[in-house]
């Protein structure tokens, strides 16, 4: 098992997250520039945006939330050196399910759809906070 090989998983959502974030902000300028939004409608986070833009800015805010405990969790791993193949599957488990997560939030956004899996992702990053924990807390290393 190699650093990069558990790194990847984490890269490739940080990847996602950033065509996210510049997509959005593509739509946002655009919007800004067209005069379809004056900026002080959306100065404080108000949600005046036109709904493409708020579809993709969603999409972006989803991939910031639940993605934080994954890398805080693949850090911890490797400091730890609690990182295997387990955790590796798992991760790319998770990655995959929020790229999946975020086709259908920029797509049709069907919420029946989004939802189921949103909670694979969340069930296998949670199974791997149990495996790190229970690795740290009842096998301490020497």
């Amino acid at each position: 098992m190699t650093i990069q090989s558990i790194l990847l998983p984490m890269f490739a959502q940080v990847a996602l997250t950033f065509v996210l974030l510049f997509w959005m902000s593509i739509l946002r300028l655009r919007a800004l520039k067209q005069g379809l939004v004056p900026p002080q409608s959306v100065a404080l986070r108000e949600p005046n945006w036109p709904p493409r833009a708020t579809q993709i800015g969603n999409a972006y805010h989803n991939q910031i939330e639940t993605p934080l405990l994954f890398y805080a969790l693949v850090l911890l791993a490797l400091e730890t050196r609690t990182a295997d193949s387990i955790l590796l599957v798992l991760s790319w488990l998770f990655v995959v399910s929020r790229v999946v997560h975020a086709y259908i939030h920029i797509t049709s956004n069907r919420i029946d759809r989004r939802g189921p899996v949103f909670i694979v992702g969340a069930i296998g990053l949670a199974l791997m906070w149990v495996i790190v924990i229970g690795r740290i807390l009842l096998l301490p290393s020497a």
